[in-house]
């Protein structure tokens, strides 16, 4: 997944609260780390993205 998609469905999920959440938001499933810092230690985005669909209990069409 681009990282320009990845961000795109951030904003569909969660609107103005999007870039919040990737800043401040600690995932467990992203080792203790915001979204943010996965992406910056290089963590796929697709993977990111799984985790914060998962843990945020977004419906299926999101995914």
């Amino acid at each position: 997944m681009r990282l320009s998609t990845f961000n795109e469905r951030m904003q569909e999920a969660f609107g103005a609260q999007a870039s919040w959440l990737a800043r401040d938001h600690v995932f467990a499933g992203l080792g203790q780390r915001t979204v943010q810092q996965a992406l910056d230690a290089g963590e796929d985005a697709r993977e990111v993205w799984l985790v914060v669909h998962s843990e945020m209990r977004l419906p299926a069409t999101l995914r």
